[in-house]
C-alpha cells in the first residue's frame, strides 16, 4: 500500500504502535490475571522499549521476509485483499516469535527456564496477534494511511 519510503515509515511506525500497544496490554492482562483500566497506562512504559524494536525489526528485516514468503503462496494476480491478507499472516508468523522473545527476555524474568516461557509466550500471544492484526489493526491502521495520504494514493 505505502508508495514512497517516507510512507513506509509512517504505515510501519502506526501498525507497529497499534500492533505493539494491543499486545502489551494482553499481556500485562495475562500476567495480572485480568484485564483492568490500570493496564492500560501501565503498558505505555513497555511501549517506549518494544515500540522501536518493532518498528526497525519489521522496517528493516521481517517486511522483506515476509513478502518473500507471502509471494510463494500468492502472485501479484491475485486478489489484492488475499495478498494483503497473506502478506499480514506472514508478518505475524515472523513478528510474533521474535517480539515474544524479547518481551520474555526483557519483562518475565525466566532463568534458566528461558525458552520454555519463550515457547508459551508465543503460543499465547500468537492467536492474538493474528486475530488483532486482520480484524482490527490491519483494518483501522489501512483505513487512516489512506486518510493521511489520499491525494498521493490516488
Amino acid at each position: 500500500m505505502p508508495k514512497t519510503l517516507f510512507q513506509r515509515i509512517v504505515f510501519t511506525l502506526l501498525m507497529a504502535a497499534v500492533m505493539v500497544y494491543a499486545l502489551i496490554c494482553y499481556n500485562i492482562s495475562i500476567a495480572k490475571s485480568g484485564m483492568s483500566n490500570e493496564v492500560f497506562l501501565m503498558a505505555f512504559r513497555e511501549m517506549l522499549i518494544m515500540l522501536p524494536v518493532a518498528f526497525l525489526l519489521e522496517l528493516l528485516v521481517v517486511e522483506k521476509a515476509a513478502l518473500f514468503l507471502a509471494f510463494r503462496i500468492v502472485t501479484p494476480k491475485d486478489h489484492p485483499f488475499l495478498i494483503q491478507s497473506v502478506i499480514s499472516i506472514m508478518i505475524v508468523c515472523l513478528m510474533c516469535p521474535i517480539m515474544s522473545l524479547i518481551a520474555t527476555l526483557l519483562f518475565k524474568d525466566p532463568g534458566k527456564e528461558v525458552i520454555a516461557v519463550w515457547v508459551q509466550t508465543t503460543v499465547f500471544n500468537f492467536p492474538m496477534a493474528l486475530c488483532w492484526q486482520l480484524f482490527a489493526a490491519g483494518p483501522l491502521v489501512r483505513e487512516i494511511f489512506r486518510k493521511m495520504f489520499s491525494k498521493q494514493l490516488a
